[in-house]
């Protein structure tokens, strides 16, 4: 179907303050990092963001992540009690130290896991919802795959080393991303939490980022002698929520302070910019064969633009349609796209879609247009 320009915005959007250019990204002494605004899914900084590394217990974010989800679909409740094998008894590693003659619940063991990084709590919700740890790094294998983490491999739930057992920067983003999406009521109940006690034995949580910084609510470090100091930390300021992945610092001090100075940076020197909400009309397109003329074209969901502070500013939008368009249009429908570019380069483009269903015009409405299309 040809393409043609169905409007060309030479406005500027919107203006803003300005600022100096964005300075360039710290150089941190880890092995990978990763900066991503959430709204727009822009990477503001990275380093080895696709290298395949050791990912310690950070390996536990997809542990909760399937535990939530068997919440949801009826096959757990967090008052369930849980029973302890042998093998999440004896795990080794950092435990939350429950005992095969003691009841512990799917809720205690969330909690177990994402504050004090239990290796046991892992384990045991792992056979609960797997059958056996080996079962449920399969599922873990089949919801990476499902949420785009294509650089990641399972082999177990805790973390626990294992040459087979491997991700990245860009797809921790990913997990963290669909952990606070997905499931944001469970999110801000537990990953901010800075403490909890279990069996009269109480464990601060390990990201010290959630007593240095009010704007950090997650998410969850990791620590292996393969994978060094590990981080996913997430910090929301107003409307921008931001996620930094370290992976392999040297000590948990620098682990914390790397973190830090990441977000820190993300959130000066960057902003996240609304452009168009979700259903907003953005343009209104013709329709051929229709019973309305027209169909107006709107976005999937909130579209944001990442960018130094100040640039916004320069930023233009070329919106291009399908043309021609025949009805009948169904709502959600391709039609078109829109491409932003900064200074002559293509910045950010998304699809547009139809905002309405326009169905078939009577017999001499489609008669009509046809004509036209055949004189065009």
């Amino acid at each position: 179907m040809r393409q043609h320009i169905l409007l060309i915005l030479s406005l500027l959007l919107l203006p803003i303050i300005s600022w100096a250019a964005a300075a360039p990204p710290p150089s941190l002494a880890v092995n990978a990092y990763l900066l991503r605004d959430m709204n727009s899914g822009t990477n503001i900084a990275a380093h080895k963001q696709d290298e395949q590394l050791a990912p310690a217990s950070l390996t536990k974010m997809m542990t909760a992540y399937l535990t939530f989800d068997a919440i949801k679909q009826g096959h757990l409740t967090l008052e369930q009690n849980v029973p302890v094998s042998t093998k999440a008894w004896k795990a080794e590693g950092s435990r939350m130290f429950i005992d095969p003659k003691i009841p512990v619940t799917v809720d205690e063991l969330l909690h177990g896991l994402i504050i004090q990084s239990g290796n046991d709590a892992a384990i045991a919700l792992a056979e609960a919802i797997g059958g056996s740890e080996e079962q449920f790094a399969g599922m873990m294998d089949a919801q990476a795959k499902k949420l785009g983490m294509s650089a990641t491999q399972y082999r177990n739930a805790t973390g626990l080393p294992d040459d087979a057992h491997y991700t990245t920067a860009s797809d921790l983003v990913l997990m963290a991303e669909s952990l606070i999406r997905d499931f944001p009521l469970e999110y801000r109940r537990l990953y901010s939490q800075k403490e909890y006690t279990y069996n009269k034995i109480k464990q601060q949580n390990r990201n010290r980022l959630l007593w240095l910084d009010s704007h950090v609510d997650g998410v969850k470090t990791g620590h292996t002698k393969a994978a060094g100091y590990c981080l996913v930390s997430s910090a929301k300021r107003k409307d921008t929520r931001l996620i930094a992945v370290i992976l392999g610092a040297a000590n948990e001090a620098m682990r914390a302070s790397e973190s830090q100075r990441l977000l820190n940076y993300g959130f000066q020197f960057y902003e996240s910019t609304l452009v168009y909400k979700k259903s907003q009309a953005v343009s209104s397109i013709p329709v051929y064969k229709g019973y309305s003329k027209t169909a107006n074209a709107t976005v999937a969901k909130d579209l944001y633009l990442s960018l130094p502070k100040g640039d916004y500013a320069r930023v233009k939008a070329t919106m291009t349609s399908k043309q021609p368009l025949i009805a009948p249009v169904e709502a959600g429908q391709a039609v078109g796209k829109i491409t932003f570019t900064l200074d002559g380069k293509i910045i950010d483009e998304q699809p547009l879609i139809a905002a309405q269903k326009v169905g078939p015009a009577g017999f001499f409405g489609r008669m009509i247009d046809s004509i036209k299309l055949l004189l065009q």
